[in-house]
């Protein structure tokens, strides 16, 4: 840490004027884009084939909904609603509205075309909004402060939502026998172990498989919507919102509680622009219009016109819609589908992870990268065994889905909101809108997720209490982290010397064949490790670099445009690497690729050195002692840079100190 502190608090540095802002029209260099270059793209062909991947990594989480979400509109434990027609209507109506406001306009029209270089997600929205020169820095703190706790809370939502998927379609199993139901939690928790395990092979060979699998889930939810659609045509007039409005004058209080189990429908929804990325705007605007909003629809109209006819068969509505004979395969399909939705939310809780560490909000943890070919497979081993424990321990403290749900909901709502706020800035700031249109837009949304959180409020008892424990701890973990990396700067800063004048002092000293390159953030300045060097060993390498490296608030940056070298004396040069907050930080191949003109640099003959300080907790202003506890314990567990920064451990120098802080 410390004076190899590269990556420091203050060099997350805000957007670049040059990295793209987003367009108010959605056409700047559509990045439908961008993540899909080099796929064929541009072909009918390409998008068909992204919009299939898309399927079956994107809509898995809202693809499972229909197992549980109108079940629990009816039947949840803050409330219970009579199963009749104008409820009936009304919840299907609320289901249809909910998924055309929130998935269809709000992400697909306006939010994902608010991209960072391509890549979407809260925190890549987040950074759209940093504050740059001239603008409101406390504003811009509050809104970043936000979109880590909108992350944070995605963590929780990582956590539940293989639990309840796998536990929601194995218990398909009692409807095809009642000897299953004591088998029903010890066959989910083989099967989220089974799932954690092999996460350390990578997620590329699964992934080819999960697009077709997942077509054919949505083709039979649509076929099994409509063999009951058939029997109740009537069903689908509850396309007119009319009916929506009825449903909350008809049992008022339930109604407004029924809204939190309602927004299990569109939970997901920010998994679509979180993994924008990987397949671009336009393939997963065509999956979800193509396929997965009418699979959707015609399954949620299905069941409400199974309930007008078989209204006592609300406790299992998704499995007594299936005939007897194709029961066993249908529960087998959709376990097959909850096991590929918890797949995506585990990658996407990955992804986040190496995000945060690169944005300096988590410590340095172990990142392996699990694919040559594409980047963003990574496999994070620590949290890949939280996640499994928090999964395992939710299945059992739980024991069913619809305890679960009572959990469920919660963080996502908040993660919504959060999103719609920072998206009004992006409006104003980004696209330049009057604050009357953004206001047009935006506050309708506010208001509709802000009934959601209000319905979801009251599942905090029932256990939506540890959603919200899961986000408030790593909110104040990852805010002790960047305060604690700031402090631990600006003593470091105490002392230093300017590396112009150290190097005039070096006139005398010897210098040794081969290169020396040290990691030090703050260019200008002298390394302790150069200076402790110098004073104690009496030598100067003949090629030295210092190096400091930036992760940008860009996803990624061209290897072209990487490096920034700078000669400061004869053999001695300073150079700042760049990497977006979704590269892999490898500064040997950074430095092989840069051209040292005049320089004898042999990349494979390079001596690495590195700072390590060990940070004590004292009575210097700054934290709180609990703060600085906190943040002395998770620095003893960080990675260390050398691994971090892919440095060959053979050739590594570290170079020992005590920060107080």
């Amino acid at each position: 840490m410390g004076s190899d502190q590269s990556v420091g608090p203050e060099h997350a540095k805000p957007l670049a004027e040059a990295h793209h802002q987003g367009n108010p029209h959605g056409d700047s260099h559509d990045k439908e884009d961008h993540a899909d270059a080099g796929h064929g793209h541009g072909t009918q062909v390409g998008t068909a084939a992204l919009a299939l991947g898309a399927l079956g990594v994107v809509y898995g989480d809202i693809g499972t909904s229909p197992l549980y979400a109108l079940k629990e509109a009816f039947t949840e434990k803050s409330h219970v609603m009579t199963v009749d027609t104008i409820n009936v209507y009304g919840i299907c109506s609320l289901a249809f509205w909910s998924l055309i406001i929130i998935i269809s306009i709000k992400y697909l029209l306006f939010v994902m075309r608010a991209d960072n270089n391509g890549e979407g997600g809260i925190l890549a929205l987040t950074a759209l909004v940093m504050p740059r020169k001239g603008q409101n820095v406390k504003r811009g703190a509050i809104l970043v402060s936000l979109g880590v706790f909108g992350t944070a809370l995605l963590y929780g939502d990582g956590i539940i939502t293989p639990a309840i998927s796998v536990l929601s379609a194995v218990e398909g199993l009692k409807e095809v026998s009642t000897a299953f139901e004591p088998w029903v939690v010890p066959i989910a928790i083989v099967i989220l172990l089974a799932l954690f395990l092999v996460q350390s092979r990578g997620t590329g060979t699964m992934g080819r498989i999960f697009g077709p699998i997942m077509l054919v889930w949505f083709t039979t939810l649509a076929v099994i919507g409509l063999s009951h659609i058939v029997d109740a045509p009537e069903i689908i007039r509850s396309v007119n919102p009319y009916y929506a409005f009825q449903y909350f004058t008809h049992e008022s209080k339930s109604a407004f509680l029924s809204l939190g189990a309602i927004f299990l429908v569109v939970t997901g929804g920010e998994a679509l622009y979180a993994d924008m990325g990987h397949f671009g705007r336009r393939p997963i605007a065509v999956g979800w219009y193509a396929m997965v909003l009418p699979a959707l629809v015609l399954n949620y109209w299905g069941q409400g016109a199974f309930l007008l006819n078989n209204p006592e068969d609300i406790e299992s509505v998704f499995f007594r819609m299936v005939p007897d004979p194709l029961l066993i395969p249908i529960v087998i399909l959709a376990t097959c589908a909850t096991i590929i939705a918890s797949q995506a939310l585990i990658s996407g809780v990955f992804s986040l992870t190496a995000q945060a560490v690169q944005l300096d909000y988590l410590p340095r943890i172990k990142i392996r990268h699990t694919s040559q070919s594409h980047s963003g497979q990574i496999y994070v081993p620590l949290v890949n065994w939280l996640l499994m424990i928090a999964c395992i321990g939710l299945v059992i403290g739980f024991q069913t889905a619809s305890n679960l749900a009572a959990a469920y909901g919660i963080a996502v709502t908040m993660t919504m909101a959060i999103t719609t706020v920072i998206f009004y800035r992006v409006l104003r700031d980004r696209w330049n809108w009057s604050s009357t249109k953004a206001m047009l837009l935006c506050a309708p949304l506010l208001v509709i997720e802000a009934g959601f959180l209000g319905a979801n409020l009251v599942k905090i008892p029932h256990g939506g209490w540890f959603a919200l424990a899961v986000g408030l701890i790593l909110m104040v973990q990852m805010q002790t982290w960047r305060r604690g990396r700031a402090l631990v700067a600006q003593r470091i800063h105490r002392g230093e010397r300017s590396l112009i004048e150290v190097l005039d002092e070096t006139e005398d000293v010897k210098r040794v064949s081969g290169t020396a390159v040290f990691m030090f953030k703050d260019l200008g300045k002298a390394p302790p490790a150069l200076v402790n060097n110098l004073r104690h060993n009496k030598v100067l390498h003949k090629t030295t670099l210092i190096v400091a490296v930036e992760t940008t608030a860009a996803p990624r940056v061209e290897m072209s445009q990487r490096a920034t070298v700078v000669k400061v004396g004869p053999g001695v040069c300073q150079v700042q690497l760049e990497f977006g907050f979704m590269d892999e930080p490898d500064v040997p191949a950074a430095l092989a690729a840069i051209s040292f003109q005049g320089l004898d640099f042999d990349p494979d003959d390079a001596t690495y050195f590195i700072g390590h300080e060990s940070i004590i907790a004292g009575k210097a202003p700054g934290m709180n002692p609990l703060a600085e506890h906190l943040f002395v314990f998770l620095n003893r567990g960080a990675d260390s840079a050398s691994r971090f920064f892919n440095l060959p451990i053979d050739r590594v120098f570290e170079v020992g100190s005590h920060v107080e802080i």
